[in-house]
């Protein structure tokens, strides 16, 4: 009978509290659960020994006996005996120290033979039918428009077959990980559900750059009104109508602060970042005689 080493299989110290061992026995649950590894055996394997594992350490009184077999499977050994030769039969049916007894009867083809030679073959299916687990979580992603993230906008989820409907508030930023409760995969044996993350992303847009809650963008500026000063009509995202007053000699690549015409703060929507306006001065292509005329005569004005 091969000796089974639970605190290896969990990857504890044998002076581990019983909350280190919980943890460590969620955590490996996690990554070897079978529906995480599908038609992996080894995996399979791995997911019973550490239930196996956990069913011992995870109760004070069977962890008690367990440590006492421990230390006598040593000793034996050191005498030079087989541990296949070990006589588990005084600690089969040892009682607690309440006088309870380990003996149960029945089946339990879920656990190892060292388990069930240890604790009787009865515990390891009744435990096994009544052992319950979260839900594994589950990852998605999502993507949307500046627009959409701008307005907010609702997105249909098809998990399994099933259709989750996903309301995005205005705001949301490009990483941003939503989560839905309990639409992960299902617990067992009436275990908590698992959640689902969805992570967002933003597609860049054709004209309008995105910093945090502020937005970046290019307009085009005529050399006139650069030079003369004017108005310059600009289109936000939310498609409003701006005029922004440019100053006479005004440069290009000059920027313009439109406060409070950015992205909604996605925990407060009514409040926005800020929209920053680059002028970018453009020349005309189609000048008349008489224009170029007027421009060379002010050209030579200006070099005297």
């Amino acid at each position: 009978m091969e000796y089974k080493d639970y605190y290896k299989i969990l990857g504890v110290d044998k002076k581990a509290s019983q909350d280190d061992i919980k943890k460590a026995y969620r955590k490996l649950a996690v990554k070897y659960h079978p529906d995480k590894n599908p038609g992996d055996k080894k995996a399979e394997e791995k997911f019973k020994d550490i239930n196996e594992a956990n069913d011992v350490l995870g109760d004070p009184e069977k962890r008690k006996k367990y440590d006492e077999l421990g230390a006598n499977w040593q000793q034996y050994q050191q005498q030079g005996g087989n541990p296949s030769d070990f006589d588990f039969s005084q600690w089969a049916n040892r009682g607690g120290a309440g006088g309870g007894s380990y003996g149960f009867g029945g089946g339990g083809e879920n656990f190892s033979d060292f388990f069930e030679t240890l604790f009787g073959s009865g515990f390891g299916g009744a435990r096994q039918r009544n052992y319950r687990a979260r839900g594994e979580d589950l990852q998605a992603e999502t993507e949307l428009t500046l627009e959409e993230a701008f307005n907010g906008t609702t997105r249909q989820v098809n998990l399994n077959g099933q259709k989750l409907n996903l309301k995005l508030k205005p705001g949301i930023r490009e990483g941003q990980v939503l989560r839905m409760k309990g639409k992960g995969r299902a617990g067992i044996n009436g275990g908590e559900n698992g959640d689902l993350y969805i992570t967002v992303h933003i597609k860049k847009h054709h004209r309008h750059e995105r910093e945090e809650d502020d937005l970046y963008f290019d307009e085009p500026l005529d050399a006139f009104t650069a030079m003369l000063g004017g108005k310059l009509t600009v289109h936000t995202l939310d498609n409003k109508t701006l005029n922004i007053n440019i100053p006479a000699g005004t440069d290009s690549d000059k920027t313009f602060r439109l406060k409070g015409m950015g992205m909604p703060h996605h925990d407060n929507p009514k409040e926005r970042g800020d929209a920053y306006v680059r002028v970018m001065i453009t020349v005309p292509k189609d000048l008349t005689d008489k224009e170029k005329e007027m421009l060379q005569q002010m050209a030579d004005r200006r070099k005297k």
